[in-house]
């Protein structure tokens, strides 16, 4: 045995001078490739050096395309404000392909009030035909800006059925925005880069977020604190339960920043119903971020604002969105400047399956939506409210689950909730993991629209009223899947 070893370390001793001499051979070439091509010889020695040159196998692709209704096409599907009259800035879609975690991952985020039912199936399984993907791995949401679009297929059908001269939606604009986001996608795959680390940051945002429910003493909503109020009680009444961080997460190739995803709690809305489309001051800001940084993709993805707005701070007055829009900015500049970085070593996904129980009260049974439906008495607006319930209500006894999807990056998670979920839901996907970055996004599939907590029920107000197709009972239910999802 040492004499076979001794023979074996006698040739390796012959072979150094001619591996040394084939070393040498190659930074040469690897020198005149880099003099006379742009070829980087850190490209023939990746490994232990910069982590930028280090190989991984992710990569991230991102697009956009404008997603702006037409003239007089309805916004809010028509409920309480006038269809498109002028454009003040244009609506976008915007998002990004993730590749290399098994089949790909999309996340893309609309500047719509809501894609509901099947129009938010629509959505999905067109984006994921382009990115080569399955529905459940593609995440879409609404940002919820109202002077924007409210989309539900089937709702539309039913609305259109009754021959009332008007409807919630163009068909054919949704069919050709839904296109043109999937073919900007497609597109984009072609030029995706590399993807070595994850940035996580976050920022405080200071005077935008309030509650809007505002209770007396008997624990019941006593006033409704919107958007916009000029009542001094909206002023002096605290801002109350709210997330007051931007969290924002980045995809970086090495020391390059490639795209980022940010996210905030509240109503995005500073006026609105007159039928000027706006991206609003979530818009306004998304833009000056883009201009900081123009080779990145920035957007914006709305938290659970369910029951927030900026009513504390917001008259109603134009020069009011120009403010909003500045302090959004000023956070979402200072999280950029906060953000640590970490290399990226897996991309974890799952998907839980959800039900959330329909309402059962009078008025939410499939036989009384079909009478206002169709009821000669019915406004415009409760009809419309009966066709979006009724498509819900259908597919719930249909035993079509909702997804809530969860991305794990190690040092950060990031969750989409459906509806318009109360804040009170990201801060308990927060309690999850306090050891961990986690952002929750609201407005994913908009069927089952107000998500409120259990005690929102009893306190009443708004968001548990007729625009909330759940019933008591549902804060247990999504707070279980969203523990199953952060596990």
């Amino acid at each position: 045995m040492k004499i076979a070893s001794a023979r074996v370390s006698f040739q390796i001793r012959r072979l150094i001078p001619f591996v040394g001499l084939f070393v040498w051979k190659a930074v040469l070439v690897g020198c005149v490739l880099e003099m006379i091509g742009g070829i980087s010889v850190q490209a023939f020695w990746a490994g232990d050096g910069a982590p930028s040159q280090r190989e991984t196998p992710f990569s991230l692709a991102t697009f956009s395309a404008e997603v702006t209704p037409p003239a007089g096409h309805p916004l809010q599907a028509g409920v309480g404000v006038k269809p498109v009259v002028t454009v003040v800035d244009p609506l976008f879609a915007y998002g990004f392909v993730l590749l290399g975690a098994n089949e790909p991952i999309v996340l893309c985020s609309v500047d719509w009030c809501g894609i509901g039912n099947d129009a938010h199936d629509r959505w999905r399984d067109a984006l994921a035909e382009a990115a080569g993907t399955t529905r459940e791995r593609v995440l879409v949401c609404a940002i919820h800006q109202h002077d924007a679009p409210l989309v539900d297929l089937e709702a539309e059908r039913l609305v259109a059925a009754q021959n009332l001269g008007r409807g919630t939606l163009d068909l054919k604009f949704h069919d050709q925005a839904v296109r043109s986001v999937a073919a900007a996608l497609k597109s984009s795959l072609s030029n995706a880069l590399r993807v070595t680390h994850v940035g996580v940051g976050q920022a405080k945002v200071e005077r935008i977020a309030s509650t809007r429910r505002i209770l007396g003493a008997d624990g019941k909503v006593e006033f409704v604190r919107g958007s916009a109020s000029k009542e001094s009680r909206a002023r002096s009444d605290a801002e109350g339960t709210i997330d007051p961080w931007l969290k924002t997460l980045s995809f970086w190739d090495g020391d390059r920043p490639l795209a980022s995803v940010s996210v905030y709690a509240t109503h995005p809305m500073s006026y609105y119903g007159q039928g000027q489309v706006s991206a609003d001051f979530v818009g306004l800001a998304r833009r000056r971020r883009q201009a900081d940084n123009p080779g990145v993709l920035h957007f914006y993805a709305n938290g659970c604002g369910g029951d927030l707005a900026p009513g504390k701070y917001n008259d109603g007055s134009p020069p009011v969105r120009d403010e909003l829009a500045e302090r959004l900015y000023q956070a979402w500049k200072s999280a950029w400047v906060q953000t640590k970085k970490h290399e990226l070593q897996s991309i974890g996904f799952r998907s839980v399956p959800l039900r959330l129980a329909p309402k059962e009260t009078p008025g939410f049974k499939i036989s009384d939506l079909d009478a206002i439906l169709t009821g000669a008495k019915s406004s415009f607006d409760e009809r419309v409210r009966a066709a979006y319930a009724l498509n819900w209500r259908k597919r719930c006894d249909a035993r079509i689950t909702l997804d809530m999807p969860v991305l794990d990056f190690g040092v950060a998670q990031l969750l989409m909730l459906p509806g318009v979920p109360f804040v009170e839901y990201q801060l308990y996907a927060q309690q999850q993991r306090p050891d961990s970055f986690v952002m929750t996004l609201g407005y994913g599939d908009y069927g089952p629209v107000y998500i409120p907590t259990d005690r929102a029920f009893f306190e009443g107000g708004y968001e548990p009223g007729q625009w909330s197709f759940v019933a008591p009972g549902v804060e247990k239910t999504l707070k279980e899947a969203i523990a199953i999802g952060l596990r």
